[in-house]
């Protein structure tokens, strides 16, 4: 048997159909994150449910900061008592149910209290967080036993791929379905929305919820049925956890021992933090220099899936052929730049000094002036680049970390973009405040991924090996 045919955990590798099927648990989970969180859902409970756009982005952060701190009393201690156990699908299988039913009540959250009041939305949307990543993280520690050595890159960015593919279908067909019509004279329109959705109770909002939790049902079959999953511990279930926590506890007496892997876990928690207030805030910036309604970033988030889904194929191919390190340190590296050239557009101006003037250059009521253009296409380039930073993250995670504590390791892998997950939209904040710039504020970005590149540069791209006193 040849290295090529092994995994990193030094076992033989599933079968094509088995590494294949396990991309699909991306393909099931980024949908929801793509339409619910990013582009459609949360901006309309923060601007419509809560009828106030900063208390609702308040709210939402709230949500998120709660959910991290949650998750960093838990996360590594289910992670750790996975490992001993040897199996991961059942997590997978209780939180993927959880998260569909929490999609499908989305539907019921209307404005003015008239469905699901405000309190007990905000506990379903922090649910659905907690489940979402505790969800990631045993999908992301299956990685290391699954995938041969030399294809990890390519089956990481293709996982990322289908991911933005199923985003940009489902945001297709919510755009064509549900909010266009109606709204343009255009044959290929239908002149009323699909299934008699109401606009203006906004169903072509709350309707993504259960769009995206049948999606995510259906998607996780492959994963389920396909990918083998570890041998479960004969163990009763109360002893694998007092061995699951001891080990959380010798990993923590242990720190130097995987200084390496701490190094790396910093510095993901400032590159990430960066990358992702780039995707968060970029259709914010946009919408603010521009003007742009829901339908206008509808599109443009359905073309940056499309870009993310190439970047995240692309980034796997740089993967395997220049290492994970190297692919990542470009992503950053291109990213930071990208963002300095997309706050360099103004509704005139184009790099900084460049004027192009504001008015139409072409026929059209979506992106007709030249910095509209501008800033839509240079973020087309950031998408790809930032799929690729968030593929390459992940496959040399799974490089440095002892197999025999992949699920554990994921879990702070997890947690080094979830308990920080406050930094970027406090920074864009107060950076907003403080200059009384949106352009200020989302330019200071940049520094995140500044800082997460030096310290990147202390990281080894080497496996790590358990401490001996863990060993039980």
């Amino acid at each position: 048997m040849t290295n090529q045919s092994l995994s990193l955990a030094g076992t033989p590798a599933a079968s094509p159909l088995g590494y294949f099927s396990w991309t699909f648990g991306q393909a099931a989970r980024d949908p929801y994150y793509i339409m619910v969180v990013i582009y459609i859902f949360y901006p309309y409970f923060s601007n419509t449910v809560v009828g106030d756009p900063i208390k609702g982005q308040a709210l939402i952060g709230y949500i998120t900061a709660a959910a991290g701190f949650l998750l960093a009393f838990t996360a590594p201690f289910l992670g750790a008592i996975a490992d001993k156990d040897g199996r991961r699908k059942p997590w997978i299988i209780a939180t993927i149910s959880l998260m569909t039913l929490g999609a499908l009540s989305l539907w019921f959250v209307e404005p003015d209290n008239q469905g699901i009041n405000l309190g007990l939305s905000l506990l379903i949307l922090f649910a659905i967080k907690v489940c979402f990543t505790v969800s990631e993280v045993f999908h992301n520690a299956m990685l290391p036993s699954v995938a041969p050595v030399n294809r990890m890159g390519l089956i990481s960015g293709l996982a990322f791929s289908l991911g933005n593919i199923g985003g940009l279908l489902l945001m297709l067909f919510v755009l064509l379905a549900f909010s266009m019509p109606g709204t343009q004279p255009w044959a290929f329109l239908p002149e009323a929305p699909l299934f008699g959705i109401d606009q203006s109770a906004h169903e072509h909002n709350r309707i993504v919820g259960p769009i995206a939790g049948l999606w995510m049902l259906l998607f996780t079959l492959p994963l389920l049925l396909f990918t083998p999953d570890g041998k479960s511990s004969s163990l009763p279930m109360w002893q694998v956890a007092q061995a699951g926590m001891r080990d959380v506890v010798q990993t923590l007496k242990h720190v130097r021992h995987y200084a390496n892997i701490a190094k790396y876990l910093l510095a993901r928690m400032f590159f990430i933090d960066g990358m992702v207030g780039v995707l968060t805030f970029g259709g914010v910036y946009a919408s603010g220099t521009f003007g742009w309604d829901t339908t206008t970033l509808l599109i443009f988030g359905l073309c940056t899936s499309g870009s993310a889904m190439f970047g995240a194929y692309i980034g796997g191919r740089l993967d395997d052929h220049l290492g994970s390190m190297r692919t990542l340190q470009i992503a950053i590296g291109t990213s930071s730049v990208v963002l300095l050239t997309l706050v360099s557009v103004q509704p005139d101006t184009v790099l900084y000094v460049v004027q192009v003037g504001s008015e139409p250059i072409w026929d059209s009521p979506y992106f007709a002036s030249a910095p509209e253009i501008f800033y839509f296409c240079t973020n087309q380039i950031f998408a790809m680049f930032f799929v690729t930073g968030l593929s390459s993250s992940r496959t040399l995670m799974a490089k440095i970390s002892p197999p025999e504590m992949a699920t554990q390791f994921f879990g702070l892998f997890a947690l080094s973009a979830t308990v920080t997950a406050f930094l970027a939209p406090l920074m864009v904040a107060t950076a907003t405040d403080f200059f009384d710039s949106q352009r200020m504020g989302f330019a200071s970005l940049a520094l995140l991924m500044i800082i997460g590149a030096i310290l990147l540069m202390q990281v080894k791209e080497e496996q790590g090996t358990v401490a001996k006193t863990t060993e039980l």
